[in-house]
């Protein structure tokens, strides 16, 4: 398969790996299976020195960690001469895939190489108490933005990311390590006016929603954080002049996308038994 064919997975690490259970060795062993990877590369925005090379899992394809830098969240999109695939996979450390839900979402991106594809889904509306933009996570029938903790886009958009966007944007989402997925979503639904395509039915990708971290203290669960992505979405959209995210209804599945007959409706079985058991936020 030609490496054009191919995506390249970009995972942001933020906690150190102390056994072979860690989420992202997990996450890793998911994209091991697929036959559509070219490469992964790694962002390691940790403080502890990197594990040893023993604890990383055996992959057949090139595995590259990258140090240093400015360990700032807007890293994930800045350019990188590594990557030569158009398709991009961006993941959280704690993101849980099945290979299945991987290779899926790639060939729903292939047919729309402009958006994002992916399958964390949120939404945003007008508050008429507030008199501004709100953000919000609740389950409904439309959404308008797909998260990059989960996602294929082309990484043309990590150049206009970098190099166009206001550096107030870029500085307020480092300053406060969130929101960068936000931003992203903004960025390409002002190139496309078009919005994003969440595939499939799961609605819980972090391996923390599911039961694996009882206390809940991830910061992203926080009331703090939440209120952060609120301000985001006023900050943003006076910056761009205008609202650019669009409502969208479409959800894609495999047994509903592009499957001519019953028995290949089954090549992707893995999403069938999918069951996340996570309630909404």
């Amino acid at each position: 398969m030609p490496l054009s064919a191919k995506f390249t997975a970009v995972i942001l690490a933020t906690s150190p790996i102390y056994s072979s259970a860690a989420p992202i060795i997990k996450l890793i062993k998911s994209i091991n299976q697929s036959t559509n990877v070219a490469q992964v590369i790694v962002l390691w925005h940790v403080e502890h020195p990197l594990p040893p090379k023993t604890r990383w899992p055996t992959t057949y394809f090139p595995l590259t960690v990258v140090e240093g830098g400015t360990k700032q969240i807007g890293d994930r999109f800045k350019p990188v001469s590594m990557i030569k695939t158009d398709a991009v996979l961006s993941l959280d450390e704690d993101t849980v895939l099945t290979t299945d839900e991987i290779d899926f979402a790639f060939s729903v991106w292939k047919s729309f190489p402009d958006r994002i594809v992916g399958y964390p889904a949120r939404s945003h509306y007008w508050d008429e108490g507030q008199h501004r933009w709100a953000y919000t996570s609740k389950w409904t029938n439309e959404y308008s933005m797909v998260l990059t903790g989960a996602a294929f886009y082309h990484r043309y958009y990590h150049h206009l990311y970098s190099e166009t966007l206001p550096k107030v944007l870029l500085d307020h989402v480092n300053s406060i390590n969130n929101c960068e997925d936000i931003l992203m979503n903004f960025l390409v639904a002002s190139v496309t006016h078009l919005p994003p395509i969440k595939v499939s039915q799961r609605k819980c990708y972090k391996q923390l929603l599911m039961g694996d971290d009882p206390k809940g203290k991830s910061s992203w669960r926080s009331p703090e954080h939440f209120l952060q992505r609120q301000n985001c979405m006023n900050l943003f959209a006076e910056n761009f002049g205008t609202m650019p995210l669009t409502r969208s209804q479409m959800r894609l599945d495999p047994q509903l996308y592009q499957d001519p007959v019953g028995n290949f409706r089954r090549r992707y079985r893995q999403i069938e038994l999918v069951n996340d058991g996570c309630k909404p936020s």
